[in-house]
């Protein structure tokens, strides 16, 4: 199947869209933000439901306790801010107070990865995936698009427990169905294929779409497979593409160390060895520069995936 953008949208509006979609369905979800309001796209949910909100002030780690508090009370807390405050600045807050304690806060975080572009390494953090997938009872979501990021949101709130949702400041092509469904833990086959399975996540799983349409015409038939949920990771879908393509590609917006090539290395090298091959950052922090200058630098682009499934393919022959 052929995917075709309606059109480029950022995924922190669709976590927007879908926390003012709960404002209207579950009076028992409440958002709290470290003075990101904007950025995070919470506008109108605080608008709508100014007695649901809370403004924490940049003060990250108090917000994160306050959330765990709130899950005593029965409310299903959405706290906000950017992914390099919501996890590195905060991870004691999270350990001990969300996930040891298995409390049912979502922990919502904009501007992830390397396409926060101008602001520059300091608020480009890649390790969070890895921050987070390490901790017991954590869900870890990476969506691709606005309307998946949208759907995701509205899912979370039906888990109990931790959720750590991740999502991105660009603008993305928007291309999966607007009226979905979001299993989490589910991966979704975008694309069937013989010769090599890509598997990407976040704004990575566009461009594996695009990667693919490429090896198409080299003759090469590659799989896509966008693995929205690292943690739980969906096995059965990893393991039956590599059944097919016996070589593999991983795509992500992350640091090559913690995030979900490591996942699927680890799964492969225990169940089924495979040549592997990272799309990912390479053990370095970030720049200065557009979200397109940043992704072609740092290894992440289409052609990027073209070359790392062309040596997949290589090693398995």
């Amino acid at each position: 199947m052929k995917y075709t953008s309606t059109g480029n949208k950022d995924t922190r509006s669709g976590f927007g869209a879908g926390l003012l979609e709960l404002g209207r369905t579950n009076a028992n979800v409440v958002a709290l933000c470290a003075d990101l309001i904007g950025s995070l796209k919470m506008d109108d949910f605080v608008r709508d439901y100014p007695n649901r909100f809370y403004q924490t002030g940049i003060a990250e780690a108090n917000m994160i306790g306050v959330a765990a508090g709130l899950t005593i009370g029965g409310k299903i807390p959405f706290a906000g801010t950017f992914a390099a405050f919501a996890t590195g600045r905060v991870y004691d807050q999270i350990r001990q107070s969300v996930a040891y304690s298995n409390k049912n806060v979502k922990i919502c975080a904009s501007h992830a990865g390397i396409t926060l572009g101008e602001d520059g390494a300091t608020h480009q953090i890649m390790e969070d995936i890895g921050l987070m997938k390490m901790l017991p009872n954590m869900v870890v979501i990476n969506p691709c698009d606005y309307n998946q990021t949208r759907a995701a949101t509205l899912a979370i709130a039906q888990h109990v427990g931790p959720v750590y949702l991740r999502f991105g400041r660009p603008a993305v092509p928007n291309f999966t169905p607007e009226q979905q469904q979001f299993e989490i833990g589910k991966a979704i086959n975008l694309r069937q294929g013989s010769d090599v399975s890509i598997f990407a996540t976040g704004h990575l799983v566009w461009k594996a779409l695009e990667a693919a349409e490429t090896l198409a015409q080299q003759g090469v038939s590659a799989e896509v497979i966008n693995i929205h949920t690292i943690k739980p990771l969906d096995e059965n879908a990893v393991l039956q593409s590599i059944a097919k393509t016996r070589c593999a590609v991983s795509a992500e917006e992350h640091m090559r160390h913690g995030g979900l090539g490591d996942s699927i290395a680890q799964l492969l090298s225990l169940k089924n060895p495979t040549p592997l091959e990272y799309v990912a950052v390479n053990d370095q922090f970030g720049e200065s520069g557009t979200p397109s200058e940043l992704m072609s630098k740092f290894g992440l682009d289409t052609p990027d995936i073209v070359a790392a499934a062309q040596r997949a393919i290589a090693r398995k022959q």
